[in-house]
């Protein structure tokens, strides 16, 4: 799977440690920065992953800052990409069970590597329930429907 990450300063380590033990499993990661730790502004990363995935350049994305709130913030603003901030397995697997989440959002500052990448299994390996959830998820990038 094509896997984008980013983040901001507070959460780089976190992001390489994630990109590298995906790679490890054999996925294609795209480390969208920043990589090293100077001060940075999350949204600037959000945006540039939301980019990525809009664009198809990754199937998932995963979106890193200290509390994970900004940076899920600045993801959602693009209409393509529906982000869930998640701190627990079961989030990320509802998230993509019953939003089609593309995007997790995770807060470096109040989860360890271990949560991180337990939230990440189960993030790639649940698929979109569809059925009853499709019409919904289709009114997150369409108001109007």
């Amino acid at each position: 799977m094509r896997i984008a990450l980013a983040s901001d300063h507070a959460a780089i380590e976190l992001k390489a440690l994630l990109a590298g033990w995906l790679h490890e499993q054999g996925h294609e990661v795209s480390d969208l920065g920043p990589h090293d730790g100077t001060s940075v502004d999350y949204p600037d990363y959000g945006y540039k992953l939301a980019a990525a995935i809009a664009a198809g350049e990754a199937e998932r994305g995963i979106a890193i800052c200290g509390s994970g709130i900004g940076i899920s913030i600045a993801v959602n603003r693009n209409p393509a990409c529906r982000a869930a901030l998640v701190s627990e397995p079961l989030s990320a697997q509802l998230a993509r069970e019953h939003n089609d989440a593309n995007v997790i959002a995770l807060g470096a500052r109040l989860i360890g590597p271990e949560m991180a990448k337990a939230c990440v299994t189960a993030f790639l390996s649940t698929e979109f329930g569809g059925d009853r959830h499709q019409r919904r998820v289709d009114k997150l990038s369409n108001p109007s429907l």
